[in-house]
């Protein structure tokens, strides 16, 4: 195993509170919880952890309120050994929160809920610091710290992974002539894309990503598994389709958060794209064994992937 690898997280954090329920009813009415369970939540920060329990070095620059929900996002983040000293509180912000609904086929509701007056200054970030990493992931749900951070990621060489969800389609080409590894949601290329994602053939869509700028695009495909283009270094055009695991899905929250955790660890360990994505899908497989956003994540002795490497 080589020796840990830092990897810088920035973007979202949130807290979840998920309910299980039978099925979805066709009306509104009262509906009773199998299960119920409180965790965190957010795409940078659980992707953050997802690093953590496979052996990195994760660094979270993040945004909270200095209210009770922020202050359990810090302890579970504390408590899985990620480095939360710039994760920001400030006072009279929200913290966000989700209620997300899950039922016995893992098909989610989601109600977030974020601070619109949350500030969105750079200022306190120690730039300076990006030099000492082996990747940089981001989401897009702080645009002003995603800049900043891939600006300066660029200019130190170090490569950017990009979470590219829903609802940054308008400022999604900067940052993407900023990405080296933009990895997209099938409902974020296809609300970004000019090509419909549910063709048979995805190439065009990937395609487009690629000629703003990054060396790889991909789509994650939930049990159809994972599908990239990327350039080659003589400029040809490499693809590739990783499986996903076969498993009995309980809920696929944060899924996407620990592909793109576990593939940033990957790539900073200096894997090839295939045995990244390789390792990423079957770590988003198993998180999607669990409720929650984390209590299915699993440690690296746990990773069939990583054993059979080793």
């Amino acid at each position: 195993m080589p020796p840990p690898r830092r990897i810088l997280c920035i973007g979202h954090s949130a807290l979840d509170r998920i309910y299980r329920i039978e099925a979805f009813p066709p009306e509104p009415t009262k509906v009773r919880a199998l299960e119920h369970v409180e965790a965190g939540g957010g795409m940078a920060a659980n992707a953050a952890v997802a690093i953590a329990r496979l052996g990195g070095k994760a660094e979270l620059w993040s945004r909270i309120g200095d209210d009770a929900a922020g202050q359990t996002i810090k302890a579970g983040l504390k408590s899985e050994r990620v480095d939360v000293r710039y994760l920001q509180a400030f006072e009279d912000a929200r913290s966000s929160t989700s209620a997300v609904i899950v039922d016995d086929r893992g098909e989610r509701l989601i109600v977030g809920q974020r601070d619109t007056g949350m500030p969105s200054s750079t200022d306190w970030l120690p730039l300076e610091r990006i030099g000492e990493m082996h990747a940089v992931l981001g989401d897009v749900r702080w645009l002003e710290g995603i800049r900043a951070v891939f600006s300066r990621a660029r200019e130190e060489g170090v490569p950017t992974i990009l979470d590219a969800d829903l609802g940054a389609r308008e400022v999604l080409p900067e940052i993407l002539a900023l990405t080296d590894y933009a990895i997209f949601s099938r409902p974020a290329l296809r609300e970004y894309s000019r090509h419909p994602t549910d063709a048979p053939d995805l190439g065009p869509a990937l395609d487009h990503v690629l000629s703003l700028g990054p060396m790889h695009a991909g789509v994650t495909l939930g049990g159809l598994g994972y599908r990239w283009h990327e350039k080659g270094a003589l400029g040809d055009l490499l693809t590739g389709h990783v499986p996903a695991p076969a498993i009995d899905v309980i809920d696929t929250t944060g899924a996407g958060d620990a592909f793109h955790g576990a593939f940033a660890l990957m790539l900073a360990e200096g894997h090839s794209t295939h045995f990244c994505a390789t390792v990423a899908a079957e770590v988003a497989a198993r998180k999607c064994t669990r409720l929650g956003s984390r209590f299915g994540l699993p440690r690296r002795t746990e990773v069939v992937a990583l054993q059979t490497k080793a």
